[in-house]
């Protein structure tokens, strides 16, 4: 899930509470419930139109990896601006119901396949090499970036781009296969989004057990 909505809209750009909005793209304007979840705050509106400005050549086409998808902003946004289709995956079964009703009554939104699960486990369940493009933005307290971070690159293509969102100067560190490609802030938030080089995803030893990537961090 995503953070806690602001009860005001401040600098952060975050929305008035129980609501956020679609910004760009095809459904524009669409809104987004947001109910009152503990960790559960939708990544803020101006936040999220700096990053889709990032985004906006690698989204045509792309299959794009919402984690933590809690009112499926992100998701449904990169879907909006271009992107083929988006897995959005989500343990909270009201907030995975929601989100495929909204799908239902989107033009085009049998392109969002909503997934009810427990995030780390559904990663451990699928194949390698999928997604063009994944966002991370756990609950903040939940402290699941590492353990996401580990399981998450064998998912992604080796060309693969990778959004972060964690609390302001308590990021998690990444391996080396990942260049920073642009990044922002708010008061209390840092935002970035990375870059997979393959050169270096393929220089990695593989793992005996399953076959993937050992990453600085698994060891």
């Amino acid at each position: 899930m995503n953070k806690r909505p602001r009860r005001s809209p401040n600098a952060s750009g975050a929305a008035p509470p129980g609501r956020v909005r679609l910004i760009g793209g095809r459904w524009r304007g669409t809104r987004l419930d947001v109910p009152d979840r503990p960790g559960l705050r939708p990544t803020a509106d101006r936040v999220r139109e700096t990053l889709f400005n990032w985004l906006m050549p690698v989204l045509p086409g792309a299959r794009v990896l919402d984690l933590f998808a809690g009112s499926g902003a992100l998701g449904l946004e990169a879907l909006s601006r271009g992107a083929a289709e988006a897995v959005l995956v989500e343990r909270d079964p009201a907030l995975a119901a929601n989100l495929r009703a909204l799908a239902a009554r989107l033009p085009g939104g049998e392109a969002a396949r909503v997934v009810e699960a427990d995030a780390l486990a559904w990663l451990a369940r699928q194949p390698a090499a999928e997604f063009d493009l994944a966002f991370v933005d756990p609950p903040f307290a939940a402290g699941l970036w590492d353990a996401a971070l580990a399981a998450l690159p064998a998912r992604l293509k080796p060309d693969a781009w990778l959004y972060l969102e964690a609390p302001h100067g308590a990021g998690p560190a990444l391996a080396p296969e990942w260049r920073l490609h642009r990044e922002g802030h708010t008061r209390e938030v840092r935002y970035a989004l990375y870059r997979r080089s393959p050169s270096a995803a393929a220089t990695l030893p593989a793992s005996p057990a399953s076959g993937r990537p050992v990453h600085p961090t698994d060891e």
